[in-house]
């Protein structure tokens, strides 16, 4: 079953929703830019799964990116979905790296969640301190802190797949029996990898949900891919001035710049660099080799 889907649903009764997120050949593709330790691989896993869950439970044209930042073994880890189910992430690490706590891999770190409404132009950003000992737990600590959104969020990865359930209050409605929301969090707990990893969304739906009226809604498709360009690197040259580029060109020759999400190269050399600096530059896109 190859599959890089994400379905919703909701329950009839229960002031509640879902969502149920299956990532193959995408987190695959990640997977190839870098050879990346068991460790690594594991919360990446988890944090492919999670964006993607995040991101489809707002109504935005833009990104979502989730960001761990910390003073340890793992620096940083980056991951990030457009509202066009593309999903591209990132870890910076050093050598000691072992498996343990969120405490034990990050140290002292901060949890920050950033949405770019390309719309209106708009940036929030949230931020707090890392807590929890999983990558559900911070996100789930997050979403109470920040959003007050009462969340859960059970994520399973190996080699191949990247997967996740999330369970939802309905932001601003409120149960008539709150005991339905905890029930149907307990029957959530019971969910296996294995069944995440092997069986079709309506199967797991009803395997946790059979007693309950829950209906299946739309469902969306991702892949992973980069949004480097060459013209955006460009701008990101410009962005630094003629002078600074010129006293870069003359130290090196040339401007050798790697993408760290897709592990593309681009070279600018000082023809380059003249034709992005040419007079009309700011009456028209950069003039760049393909």
């Amino acid at each position: 079953m190859s599959q890089d889907i994400l379905h919703r649903f909701i329950f009839e009764n229960i002031a509640a929703r879902g969502m149920i997120v299956q990532l193959d050949k995408s987190w695959q593709r990640l997977q190839e830019q870098k050879d990346y330790p068991e460790v690594i691989r594991n919360l990446l896993g988890e944090f492919i799964a999670a964006n993607a869950l995040l991101a489809a439970t707002l109504k935005f044209e833009g990104a979502l990116t989730m960001q761990i930042r910390g003073n340890g073994p793992v620096s940083l880890m980056l991951m990030e979905c457009t509202s066009e189910q593309h999903l591209r992430g990132l870890a910076k690490y050093d050598d000691t790296i072992q498996a343990g706590s969120l405490k034990q891999m990050f140290g002292d770190g901060q949890l920050a969640l950033t949405i770019d409404n390309d719309k209106t132009g708009e940036r929030y950003q949230g931020i707090v301190e890392l807590s929890g000992d999983k990558i559900s737990h911070a996100l789930e600590n997050y979403l109470m802190q920040s959003e007050q959104l009462d969340t859960r969020l059970f994520l399973a990865t190996n080699n191949n797949k990247a997967c996740g359930i999330l369970i939802q209050k309905l932001p601003g409605q409120t149960d008539d029996n709150p005991d339905d929301w905890h029930r149907i969090i307990q029957l959530a707990e019971t969910i296996k990898d294995q069944e995440l990893f092997n069986l079709e969304a309506a199967e797991i739906i009803h395997r946790l949900f059979n007693e309950d009226d829950v209906r299946l809604l739309d469902s969306e498709h991702y892949l992973f891919r980069c949004t480097c360009t060459r013209e955006r690197v460009a701008n990101m040259l410009i962005s630094l001035g003629h002078q600074e580029i010129k006293d870069i060109l003359e130290e090196m020759g040339k401007i050798e710049i790697d993408c760290e999400f897709c592990n593309q190269h681009y070279d600018f050399d000082a023809v380059d660099a003249e034709e992005l600096f040419a007079t009309d530059i700011h009456h028209s896109a950069p003039k760049t080799k393909q």
